[in-house]
């Protein structure tokens, strides 16, 4: 897992282990979105956030942004130099989340490893807390 950051302070606790990101990525998932961002050529951050739906109640969203877009509200997570942004209502269903991705032919792409879900879709992509009033569903059409 990277090291990652939101002020000075915080990259040094961050560092010394006693504060963990709220949202991290992992060294593969850094390079592909990387990558993805130097293919648009822009100083674009990651949108990460969740939403209504999905096979299990709620599911994932991620989106590329300018930076200029986020708001004194959301959380900004930097990862040498690349930026994660999150909406604090999110932030509350994906604190601890870890991002990876992989590559692989069957499987592959993001997945979010996210301790807060009690219930996830076979997809990976929708997922459920316990908070949520609706049945998790157990397979996907995805």
């Amino acid at each position: 897992m990277l090291q990652a950051s939101t002020n000075p302070a915080a990259a040094a606790a961050a560092t010394s282990g006693s504060i963990a990101p709220s949202i991290s990525l992992t060294e593969k998932a850094l390079k592909y979105l990387n990558k993805m961002r130097a293919e648009r050529n822009e100083d674009l951050c990651l949108r990460i956030g969740v939403k209504q739906g999905g096979c299990s109640g709620m599911s994932y969203t991620m989106e590329f942004e300018s930076r200029a877009n986020a708001t004194p509200d959301d959380s900004v997570v930097e990862y040498d130099g690349f930026a994660i942004v999150c909406d604090p209502k999110s932030l509350l269903f994906m604190f601890g989340m870890e991002l990876d991705y992989s590559d692989a032919l069957i499987g592959g792409g993001f997945s979010f490893q996210n301790p807060n879900a009690t219930k996830t879709c076979g997809c990976g992509k929708s997922f459920a807390t316990g908070k949520e009033t609706e049945a998790a569903a157990t397979a996907c059409n995805n």
